[in-house]
């Protein structure tokens, strides 16, 4: 008996054997020259066993905002699950050292598996926060730190590009469909694809892109161009003009010519006659074969000549004589112009169709819009008013455009089961030391109220037990919560042993999911676009003392001459 999650099969004896890295290129030589150097002086010392913790977590929440999605975690486990140095990489790490380095450390590195690592993080698709730990790895210290940089790659694009998809549907409505157009413009294949599938976790409904619907089962959408309008002359070019019936009960002969009537119609009815004159033939030939190709799927793009004297007008012949034969037209594209105005007069061209023809439906005919589109001009549509009921969104969307990184960062907090702590002038940047664990505390009305640290031997926060949470570093930022409800954001994703228990890795549509219903739990001052309210995270009292012990403690003290 096999099952199946993920692309992980999971055989009877409940040992998931769990395959690579979508991307070819992520392998243990994915990391930075020092992660090596590091490793050969901790073997060097006799130091690479020693057990080490480490927090991978981000300072700032991006855009401006004050949430952040958790993204990237499978691809983080799939590496570890098949962490295994070759003979030709272990050649180019010697080539690549001094040549002082000796041998033994080539052959310690023959023997590196991840059977050593544990790995506890949030859920993929989870709302995250600053300073909270996404994920702790425990494990021999080298080979934690050859983790560094290859996990801290996986998770911040991801995150970023997630948490930016999660932003544009916050401002677009859940009632509308949004699409990722992005691919041409993201920064190489392996931006475009991990954009169409962080996006898709982050909200969006669809890709264009093609490797990404096969590899992750993302929906697919797409029509044509600008190029496939202007490359037809004329409806002569159209040789094959019959299309079948819907229910293939009969033929029309000329399909072409029913659209040329249809047309005419448009021209001279009562509600429409003087809007428009003669459209662009070119324009009407390239709808018409493209009906004939798609009659099921008829969707235009009507910007290329001149949206409302010719690309409705001639949309709408073409959707009518498809109407006639039993076809329902899926729609028009916009690319171009002021969206806002030429959605609302489109929609009031479809509804004078609807009205004067009498054909059910016509007036809510799909109305899709792209053209550089980010947030700000999608709050801008919203507070003009429009009439879009889907938004195709590319290069600001893909690319980040408004901030480039997240900012992970990946600290030691233990090793030898003694604390460490990182300081810095810059207080953002000084680390929270210790194995911790981590708890979100909910309020009354379902709404998370703050994330709080704990040690990992302090007793855990009760549902109708009043805690003290308080600020790391800020001393007179404190409040006493009672909880409805306590969720541990900390699960096991990687034991080391296959034979231990762990959480499953769930189907992208899981974690999708997951994300909508989380970003439905915020309260909404916490997700607007302009000075949101910050969510709280916040350290117990045993723990805020300790940091601050262990500061003054580490801390060298000065002297004045």
């Amino acid at each position: 008996m096999e099952a199946k999650a993920n692309g992980i099969k999971v055989e009877e004896d409940r040992r998931p054997a769990i395959p690579g890295p979508t991307n070819p290129m992520v392998t243990p030589l994915l990391t930075d020259l020092y992660q090596f150097t590091m490793a050969y002086a901790y073997w060097r010392a006799g130091k690479h066993n020693e057990r080490a913790v480490f927090d991978l977590y981000f300072r700032r929440n991006p855009f401006g905002g004050e949430y952040t999605i958790f993204a990237g975690l499978e691809e983080c486990i799939r590496l570890i699950a098949n962490f295994k140095f070759t003979e030709e990489e272990i050649a180019f790490v010697k080539a690549s050292l001094s040549p002082t380095c000796e041998d033994g450390f080539f052959d310690y590195l023959r023997g590196i598996d991840c059977s050593d690592v544990e790995v506890y993080s949030v859920s993929e698709g989870s709302v995250v926060f600053p300073k909270v730990p996404l994920m702790r790895i425990e494990g021999p210290v080298a080979v934690v730190q050859l983790l560094e940089t290859p996990f801290v790659n996986l998770i911040n694009y991801p995150s970023l590009v997630a948490t930016n998809a999660a932003r544009h549907r916050f401002v677009a409505g859940k009632s509308k469909l949004l699409l990722e157009f992005g691919l041409r413009r993201a920064q190489g294949p392996d931006g475009g694809i991990g954009a169409s599938k962080y996006c898709y976790m982050g909200g969006f409904d669809a890709t264009s892109n093609v490797a990404a619907g096969r590899l992750f089962g993302i929906p697919l959408r797409g029509t044509h161009s600008h190029a496939f309008v202007s490359s037809f002359m004329s409806p002569d070019e159209i040789i094959e003009k019959s299309l079948n019936t819907s229910d293939g009960s009969s033929m029309c002969e000329d399909f072409v010519s029913l659209v040329q009537t249809w047309l005419s119609k448009i021209k001279y009815s009562s509600l429409l006659r003087g809007i428009f004159g003669e459209t662009n033939q070119s324009e009407l030939a390239a709808f018409t074969s493209y009906a004939l190709a798609f009659p099921s799927n008829f969707l235009a793009l009507v910007d290329t000549y001149d949206v409302m004297r010719s690309g409705i007008p001639n949309f709408c012949a073409v959707a009518l004589a498809l109407n006639d034969l039993g076809y329902k037209a899926a729609g028009i594209r916009l690319d171009s112009g002021d969206l806002a105005y030429l959605s609302c007069e489109t929609r009031k061209f479809f509804c004078s169709i609807e009205k004067e023809f009498g054909v059910p439906g016509f007036g809510k005919m799909g109305i899709t819009a792209s053209n550089d589109l980010n947030e700000e001009t999608l709050d801008a549509l919203n507070k003009q008013g429009h009439e879009v009921d889907a938004f195709g969104i590319g290069t600001y969307l893909v690319t980040c455009y408004a901030q480039a990184a997240l900012g992970c960062v990946f600290k030691l907090v233990e090793i030898n089961n003694q604390p460490r702590i990182k300081l810095s002038e810059d207080v953002s940047k000084v680390s929270i030391p210790c194995k911790k664990r981590s708890y979100r505390l909910y309020g009354k009305e379902g709404f998370p109220l703050v994330d709080i640290m704990t040690g990992e031997n302090e007793p855990p926060p009760k549902e109708g037990e009043r805690i003290l949470c308080r600020h790391p570093f800020n001393e007179s930022k404190r409040a006493y919560v009672v909880p409805q409800r306590v969720e541990e954001l900390l699960k096991c994703f990687w034991p080391g042993s296959p034979d231990e228990t762990r959480e499953e890795l769930p189907p992208l549509k899981e974690i999708r999911d997951r994300c909508i219903k989380q970003l439905e739990l915020m309260r909404p001052d916490h997700m607007r676009r302009l000075n949101p309210t910050p969510y709280k995270v916040s350290v117990s009292a045993k723990l805020y003392d300790f940091i601050h012990f262990l500061w003054l403690n580490e801390a060298p003290v000065g002297e004045l001459q």
